[in-house]
Order: structure tokens, then C-alpha cells, then sequence
């Protein structure tokens, strides 16, 4: 484990604010997004203004539907990867 580099925080980010982002770097309504989710749109906006947990179960449907690693959604603004 000596080969390893602790990740960094590069910009300050929320789980939400990243699940906007990501949605509206790829043109997608909140509409849109519940129906490839299944995830009710007004649950989304609360995701995206941090009025509720994103929880794993989420963040994976999300994550395929928004066609990126869920990580990337849990995880915002880290520098990962390198990480151990």
C-alpha cells in the first residue's frame, strides 16, 4: 500500500449541485430525468437543492441514466483517480 496518493478535494462541489450539472451538461430536464429513473421529479429538484440524501440505490439509477459512474455523483470534486 506504499504506492498510493490520498484524494484531494479540487473544487467544492455538492452532491447535489453535481447531479444538476451533469444533467444540464447534457440537455435533460428534470422531467426527463424522472422518466429514465423512475425517480419522481419533485425527489430530483430535492437531490439537486440538497433537501434530501442522494443514498446508493439512487446515485446508481441516476448514474445510468445520466450515463457516468456514480461516483462522480457521490464523490464531487475529488480527485480520485489515484486513490487508494
Amino acid at each position: 500500500m506504499k504506492n498510493y496518493k490520498i484524494a484531494k478535494r479540487r473544487i467544492d462541489v455538492s452532491v447535489g449541485e453535481s447531479v444538476r450539472i451533469i444533467r444540464e451538461l447534457q440537455e435533460m430536464s428534470q422531467n426527463e430525468l424522472a422518466k429514465l429513473t423512475g425517480i419522481p421529479q419533485s425527489t430530483i429538484s430535492a437531490i439537486e437543492n440538497d433537501r434530501v440524501n442522494l443514498g446508493v440505490e439512487r446515485a446508481k439509477q441516476l448514474a445510468l441514466a445520466l450515463k457516468c459512474h456514480p461516483a462522480v455523483l457521490v464523490f464531487p470534486g475529488w480527485d480520485v483517480h489515484n486513490a487508494a
